[in-house]
C-alpha cells in the first residue's frame, strides 16, 4: 500500500549494487520490462512498479494525474519498501516522471536511466495531445480499449523500428489494463496536463543538471524524436547518450540485449557510482 493505494510491483535479484527502480510509460506496465529484469537483477535488486491507476495497481477515481503528484507517489513507493536511494529508470512519460522525481526528491536518486523520455524539447506528439484534449478526442480515447486486437497490434508495431521484432506477449503489456474502469480517465488526466507539466519540468531541469543520467534513444523513434535528445543532454550536464541503431520508441523491449548491456555498463561505471 502506498498512501492508501494498492500498488502492484515485481522484484528480482539481490545484486551488490543499490536498488534499481523501473517506471513504465503512459499506457505501460511492469511486464514491459520482462526482457530486462532478469539480466539487470545480476547487478542489483530490481523493482518494476505499476503506477497507480495503471497495470495491475488499484484504480482510484480523481487521483491527481500531474507529473509532480506521480513523482511524489513514486517517492511513497520507495519509502514503503524502505528504499532510501536507488537508480531510477523510466521510459517515455515514465522518463519524464523520473526526471521530476529526481528534481523533487534528489536525496533518493543515485542516477537516472531514461529511455526516450518525454521532454519539453520534443513537439512530435503535440497534435495528438491537443486532439485528445478535445471532446471528440476524449470520446475516441474511451473507445480505444474496445478496438479489435489487430488495430492495437498496428499501433504497437509503429512504436518499433522493425515491426518484425515485436514478440509474443508484448502487446498485452500495453492493453491488458486498458479496460479496467478508471484507466482511460487517468490517462486523459495526464494528457490534459501535458503542456503545463512540460513547462514545469523544463523549469525543474536545472535541479537535476548534475544528476548522473544515461539517455537511451532508438534512432527510429516516431514518438519522442531523437532530435530532442541533444537539447536534453545539454540541459543534463552529467548525461551520456546511447543511440540504439534500428530501434524505435521502446528500445529496451525491442532490442533488449543492446539496452541491457548499456545499462550494465552504466550501473557498473564511474558516472553512476557517486
Amino acid at each position: 500500500m502506498v498512501d492508501g493505494v494498492q500498488v502492484h510491483f515485481g522484484v528480482a535479484g539481490s545484486g551488490p549494487r543499490p536498488p534499481l527502480v523501473l517506471v513504465h510509460g503512459l499506457v505501460g506496465s511492469v511486464s514491459n520490462w520482462r526482457r530486462n529484469i532478469g539480466e539487470l537483477a545480476k547487478d542489483a535488486t530490481v523493482y518494476a512498479v505499476d503506477m497507480a491507476n495503471m497495470g495491475r495497481s488499484q484504480r482510484v477515481s480523481g487521483l491527481d494525474a500531474s507529473m509532480a503528484a506521480t513523482a511524489d507517489r513514486l517517492a511513497g513507493f520507495m519509502q514503503a519498501l524502505n528504499l532510501d536511494r536507488a537508480d531510477v529508470a523510466g521510459h517515455s512519460h515514465g522518463g519524464a516522471v523520473a526526471m521530476m522525481f529526481a528534481a523533487r526528491h534528489p536525496e533518493r536518486v543515485r542516477s537516472l536511466i531514461l529511455f526516450a523520455p518525454a521532454n519539453p524539447f520534443c513537439d512530435l506528439g503535440h497534435f495528438l495531445v491537443k486532439f485528445y484534449q478535445t471532446r471528440v478526442g476524449r470520446l475516441l480515447a474511451r473507445v480505444v480499449p474496445y478496438l479489435p486486437r489487430p488495430l492495437h497490434a498496428i499501433s504497437l508495431r509503429r512504436m518499433y523500428g522493425d515491426p518484425l521484432r515485436v514478440t509474443d506477449g508484448s502487446l498485452e503489456g500495453y492493453t491488458d489494463g486498458l479496460r479496467i474502469p478508471g484507466t482511460v480517465e487517468h490517462i486523459l488526466g495526464i494528457v490534459s496536463l501535458w503542456h503545463e507539466d512540460m513547462r514545469i519540468l523544463q523549469r525543474e531541469l536545472g535541479r537535476i543538471a548534475k544528476t548522473p543520467t544515461l539517455l537511451v534513444w532508438g534512432d527510429r523513434d516516431r514518438a519522442v524524436g531523437i532530435s530532442s535528445a541533444g537539447h536534453l543532454q545539454a540541459a543534463l550536464q552529467c548525461s551520456r547518450l546511447v543511440v540504439v541503431e534500428g530501434a524505435g520508441h521502446i528500445a529496451f523491449e525491442e532490442m533488449p540485449d543492446e539496452c541491457n548491456q548499456a545499462m550494465h555498463r552504466w550501473l557498473n561505471g564511474p558516472m553512476a557510482s557517486a
